[in-house]
């Protein structure tokens, strides 16, 4: 059978055209012959979602989106997506937009929720939800760093403006010669220090000497306290301490008036009588001294004794008024 030419160009024509339709769907992921469950979800940020991206359950690919475009004049993307129908799961579950590697790069992962409400079917739009990734993390964590990192600068930089208001020429020069002369100073302490370690390295000898000496005395003394408890030495303070108690008691006899040392030191009429008797005793003594004659007169020849007149000066004239 001679098939014509038109026949020929009417075959080639609908190959080409069935190729070209196979081509666009395989650009577009979409293939022609597919049962899977087309399913929607609407997010206000997509990040770099691209068609074509694997759609997971659990980690495992179960579909990929399909297509992305606005929804309306709100700027919020709709998202289409295929699901196979091997996995059913509630129409409840969420549609969540993560990172699928730490350079970059979004994906769709269903949250499958089982319960009591119709599953999920084609057309169905599902609940979206956006989980922040690695990078946006880190702007969070690093965005309160960066404020008191601003903050410490410009805190920074007003103490460096009152410093330098602080520190005027006058006040420049005054801590340049304050180093200076603490650098002199410091000089100063390495030459005293170089000039002892000298006295200590020309004296070392000696040193030695006298540490050997003092060692010596040390021992010495040692000896002599071992001596000294060898010899009774704490008999002789127990003695020292009975004597110092018999002391002790025999004073506070003497206080409380006992003995006779004891009324004699207490006795306040003994003591004036005492007192009396010896100003009794100076006045006698004194009248003696300056009058004699009325103490002794002699008489060689048998004179008669003359009459003794006592003088108006006399002191016991003068007690006796």
């Amino acid at each position: 059978m001679k098939i014509s030419r038109e026949v020929k160009t009417g075959i080639i024509v609908l190959g080409g055209i069935l190729l070209f339709i196979l081509g666009f769907s395989y650009l577009k992921s979409t293939p022609i012959f597919d049962n899977s469950k087309t399913f929607y979800a609407v997010y206000s940020h997509v990040g770099g979602l691209q068609s074509g991206t694997q759609v997971t359950i659990n980690g495992f690919t179960v579909g990929k989106v399909n297509d992305i475009r606005f929804k309306d004049n709100s700027g919020k993307l709709l998202v289409t997506f295929t699901v196979n129908n091997d996995f059913s799961f509630s129409k409840n579950s969420t549609a969540e937009l993560y990172d699928t590697g730490i350079i970059g790069g979004k994906g769709i992962q269903i949250k499958p929720v089982f319960d009591d409400s119709p599953m999920a079917k084609s057309g169905d739009t599902l609940a979206s939800n956006s989980r922040p990734g690695l990078t946006d993390m880190l702007q969070q964590r690093l965005a309160p760093l960066q404020l008191k990192i601003e903050g410490a600068v410009s805190n920074a930089d007003s103490l460096l403006m009152n410093i330098n208001e602080v520190l005027d020429t006058k006040a420049k020069t005054d801590l340049k010669e304050s180093i200076s002369g603490l650098n002199a100073m410091v000089k100063s302490f390495q030459g005293s220090a170089n000039t002892l370690n000298s006295l200590l390295t020309n004296n070392k000898g000696n040193l030695d000497n006298s540490i050997n000496n003092l060692n010596n005395i040390t021992a010495n003394f040692s000896k002599i306290s071992d001596s000294l408890a060898n010899a009774g030495l704490t008999e002789t303070f127990k003695g020292l301490q009975s004597t110092i108690n018999n002391l002790d008691q025999m004073l506070a006899k003497l206080d409380n008036g006992e003995g006779s040392l004891g009324k004699l030191v207490n006795d306040k009429a003994l003591y004036n009588n005492l007192t009396e008797a010896s100003k009794e005793l100076d006045l006698l003594l004194q009248d003696f001294r300056l009058n004699p004659k009325r103490y002794v007169n002699v008489s060689v020849f048998g004179k008669k004794q003359t009459e003794y007149t006592l003088p108006s000066d006399d002191p016991a004239e003068k007690t006796e008024q």
